[in-house]
């Protein structure tokens, strides 16, 4: 599977801690060989953002990302929940 990460992705993730960085590494192989599975939480997200998904990093962070047309992942952003404010 191909992920694609934006610019928003790359920013957010440059700041997160070491600690994270490597979680996300983990979750990301992990999301790679089956993106539902089931420590991932992945799930669709409602309201204004009803075109994206999310699945957890940890208790606190997320990843926010969209399924493409042609078969690809784009990451959109690494955070908390307040990604979805």
């Amino acid at each position: 599977m191909e992920i694609v990460y934006t610019d928003s992705f790359k920013k957010s993730y440059k700041m997160l801690s070491q600690k994270l960085k490597k979680r996300v590494a983990l979750k990301e192989c992990t999301f790679k060989d089956e993106p539902f599975y089931p420590s991932l939480k992945t799930h669709k997200l409602h309201g204004k953002m009803k075109d994206f998904w999310a699945f957890s990093i940890n208790y606190d962070y997320r990843i926010i990302f969209k399924f493409m047309n042609d078969g690809s992942v784009r990451f959109d952003d690494v955070g908390t929940h307040k990604l979805y404010e």
